[in-house]
This record gives structure tokens, sequence and C-alpha cells, in this order.
């Protein structure tokens, strides 16, 4: 297909999937109530080589990641409280959805996304110019540390008997 005729989401999201990071540190917090737990993560661009710097990454994969990243939150998302009257199994993450969320502070790339469509999403990542970025969820359980195992290409271990 000419890359002109492609939608929008499928260009973020191949150019999100080839992103290339390596995980500098995680961090898990459990509320009072044991179940809600906030996980943050923060990343650093990698490609191939030693010669590729980090600042170069964010400058062309930044939208494809941030898009990447909130497409498997929403897919892995469930609704909460009163937000089920608007739940749909059958959807999935748009890009009016991705420009809702996005915003640019301080000289970084911004995406906070709360509930769409009745799913309680509760993502937050930030990308800086330097190449670094961070992802926070809250009240998600720790799915996102399967998201990014998922973008590294790392299978989910199943025990065999």
């Amino acid at each position: 297909m000419d890359d002109a005729f492609r939608p929008a989401w499928q260009q973020l999201l191949e150019t999100g999937i080839l992103v290339q990071f390596r995980i500098l540190d995680t961090h898990t917090e459990s509320a009072p109530d044991n179940e809600n737990i906030a996980v943050r993560a923060d990343l650093i661009f990698a490609g191939d080589d030693e010669n590729t710097a980090p600042s170069d990454l964010a400058e062309w994969g930044a939208f494809g990641f941030l898009y990447t990243l909130a497409s498997l939150s929403f897919d892995d998302a469930r609704p909460r409280g009163y937000s089920g009257e608007d739940f749909e199994s059958e959807d999935s993450f748009t890009v009016s959805d991705f420009f809702e969320g996005l915003s640019y502070k301080n000289g970084e790339l911004h995406l906070s996304v709360d509930y769409v469509r009745g799913r309680c999403m509760k993502t937050d990542i930030t990308i800086r110019p330097d190449g670094t970025a961070t992802l926070e969820t809250w009240g998600r359980g720790q799915t996102a540390l399967r998201w990014l195992d998922k973008l590294q290409g790392k299978k989910k271990l199943a025990l065999v008997q």
C-alpha cells in the first residue's frame, strides 16, 4: 500500500514497534488496599549500535512509541465503577484519542489518559528530548511491565508440565 494511503494509526504503530529501548529502573507501589498498584518504568531509547544517540531515536520515534504504548494500555484496560456503561469489548484506541491526551510541556511530550470510552486506562507517558522516557500507571496492576516486554519481543513464560 502506498504510504500516502496508509491509515495514521498504522503508521504510528509501525514506527512505535521499531523503537528500541532499555529499561533503566522500575518501581511498583501498592496502595493500602493491596489491590491498586502504581508502576513507574524509566526507559532510554537505545539503537542497535553505540553510535545511535537516544535523542536521535526520540526525534523520529516518539509519537509512534507513545501511540503504541497507549494502544497496549487501551487493549488491556477494563471498566471500573460506572464506566462499564460506556465499555465496548470490540473497540480500539484511535488517533483522536491519542491527540486528546497529548501535550507538550517544558520541552517534553506527554500523553495522559484516564478513562476512554469506559476503559480505565490510568496511563501517563513522558518522552524527553534526550531520549529518556517514563511510563506510569496506577490501578492497573503490573500490566505496564508486560507491555514493555511485548515491545522488546519477550515471550510470556508459561509453566510446562
